[in-house]
């Protein structure tokens, strides 16, 4: 957000620390259940990479003669796959040897683990404890986005094999799969059951090649999905013994819209920054005001292409992480805000829309994330033709890589609408098909003694008029792409926004069913009248968490 120029003395640059020590029951019969770990056979064999991007080389290998290499390109990440079958209740260790840049070792709908550059063969190791029900487990290599080619060796998952009593008889496939009803979040699903020689115990659903589902009988219901969105949905059958069948006829299902004939995507996600402020609590202020997302700011470069909080702080592992993790077991969620005002952003850092996806790319990995915000400002990203063009095409990139993952575009008006360069933003993203889902505005900074409620009002419309004229919506459709960020209290050109013109402000967005609602910031909801524009309150009258509870009540 612009005004953290002026409010921040000081970027905190202490790097917060978690670990977590996991106590796994000890496996037994512990052994490599992978096939072809070394590549020995000069084959693939037991492998899958996506997009043929998977091959087997004589050199560099760790040890043998052979080794896999990944040729990640600039829309494929050469992901390799190989899928065992394992028992239920039990730890594993997956290990491996690996070099290039980000590459990543882990089990699909579970842990991994990574290393941002090893230009040497490296171990990565991730332990892992099976579901009470979990059959199976598919193991993953990858590469990054425009990172060039990175290779693997002596892949190893140890722990005892799934299977027992002799039978290696898969199930039947499932046949007939179809869809039974479906909601702007939900698809519910059912198929026709399939046989096997000792009995079928269970079926997997996948979104994807992503598990979404378990269940004993022939239906089931898909949930925490995106508003109209078309997903594609498989199901395999399982037995006792672990064995799994192919999988079914893939059915596409499109949810329904969420409502205002747009994205059906609807957000009140006021500003936390953990790094400024004296950040409260998330969860004290979630139970404090029912707000359930929140936007975490600010994702900048930690060094060229690299993504890291405010620049100096790892994506996981710290005290961002934990407060997510928070946030999420508390039942809310989090949009990241990548760039703002100042620092150094990765727009510039990043030489091409595609390395510039794989920053982005690496956060949405990081915390599997339904949306993100780029808060696009200044003359770095937001007054430079080459980098906004960046950015769009970045953020067309990821979308297509992440099916029902919804992108945010922040930035500055006037009064009246979008400034030249945000109508510029806007005409490149229709021109480059960028699908942004949402062009949020920041309405302040407008000068001291501004009407903020029919600034506010007044620079929406005119946004709504550009996204109309440029794309061909109507006013429904057109409203259902906007979002307004303000700044509570008192902004550094000592506008007023109070407690009473924030609910005007909000009960307008109600009205014309915008998609985002935010502010900056939750650090500064807190009273302080008098006490001017600074970091953790308002400068004005008001209650703790006001405005949050007030953003709250945004329902789109």
């Amino acid at each position: 957000m612009r005004p953290r120029d002026r409010l921040l003395a000081a970027l905190s640059a202490a790097l917060f620390a978690a670990a977590a020590v996991i106590a796994l029951p000890a496996t037994a019969q512990a052994a490599n259940l992978l096939t072809n770990a070394g590549f020995e056979t000069g084959t693939l064999s037991g492998w899958s990479c996506s997009g043929g991007l998977g091959s087997v080389v004589s050199s560099p290998v760790h040890s043998g003669t052979k080794a896999l290499a990944g040729a990640a390109s600039s829309s494929d990440n050469a992901k390799c796959t190989q899928t065992v079958q394992v028992q239920p209740n039990t730890a594993y260790t997956l290990s491996g040897w690996v070099r290039g840049n980000y590459v990543h070792l882990g089990v699909t709908g579970g842990p991994s683990t990574w290393t941002p550059s090893a230009t040497a063969y490296t171990e990565l190791t991730v332990a892992f404890t099976t579901g009470a029900t979990q059959t199976s487990a598919e193991i993953y290599l990858h590469g990054w986005y425009g990172q060039g080619t990175y290779h693997a060796d002596d892949i190893s998952l140890d722990g005892p094999g799934g299977g027992g009593g002799g039978d290696t008889q898969a199930p039947t496939t499932p046949t007939g799969l179809r869809s039974t009803g479906k909601t702007s979040s939900t698809v519910s699903l059912a198929w026709n059951a399939s046989t096997d020689n000792t009995g079928v115990t269970g079926y997997d659903v996948y979104r994807g090649t992503t598990l979404a589902s378990t269940a004993t009988g022939t239906t089931a219901t898909v949930s925490g999905l995106a508003g109209g969105t078309a997903y594609s949905f498989t199901v395999r059958a399982r037995d006792a013994a672990g064995n799994v069948s192919p999988a079914s006829t893939a059915l596409s299902v499109t949810t329904d819209p969420g409502g205002g004939g747009g994205t059906g995507f609807k957000q009140a996600a006021p500003y936390l920054y953990l790094g400024w402020g004296d950040p409260p609590s998330a969860t004290s202020v979630m139970s404090a005001t029912g707000i359930k997302w929140f936007t975490m700011a600010f994702i900048l470069s930690s060094g060229g292409c690299n993504p890291a909080w405010d620049g100096n702080r790892p994506l996981t592992g710290g005290t961002d992480q934990s407060t997510i993790n928070a946030i999420r077991a508390a039942g809310g969620d989090i949009v990241p805000s990548i760039g703002g005002w100042s620092g150094n952003k990765l727009g510039p850092n990043c030489s091409t829309p595609e390395a510039l996806a794989g920053a982005y790319q690496q956060v949405i990995d990081a915390y599997g994330l339904k949306a993100i915000d780029v808060d696009i400002e200044n003359t770095d990203e937001f007054e430079n033709e080459v980098v906004q063009d960046r950015i769009l095409g970045a953020l067309k990139i990821v979308k297509r890589n992440n099916p029902g993952l919804r992108t945010v575009i922040t930035f500055g008006t006037s009064t009246t609408g979008p400034t030249w360069w945000g109508n510029r933003l806007i005409e490149r993203a229709n021109a480059l098909q960028a699908d942004i889902d949402v062009f949020t505005i920041m309405p302040f900074d407008f000068g001291g003694g501004a009407d903020m409620y029919g600034n506010t009002v007044n620079a929406t419309e005119g946004l709504k008029n550009k996204l109309k004229s440029t794309f061909g919506w109507d006013d429904t459709t057109a409203y259902a792409h906007i979002g307004i960020s303000g700044m509570n209290g008192l902004s550094d050109q000592q506008e007023l926004t109070s407690p009473a013109t924030w609910t005007q402000i909000k009960d307008w967005a109600n009205s014309h069913h915008i998609a985002r609602l935010a502010f900056w910031s939750v650090n500064r909801d807190r009273p302080c009248p008098g006490g001017g524009v600074v970091s953790n309150c308002s400068g004005i009258s008001q209650s703790n968490w006001q405005f949050t509870s007030i953003t709250a009540g945004f329902t789109g």
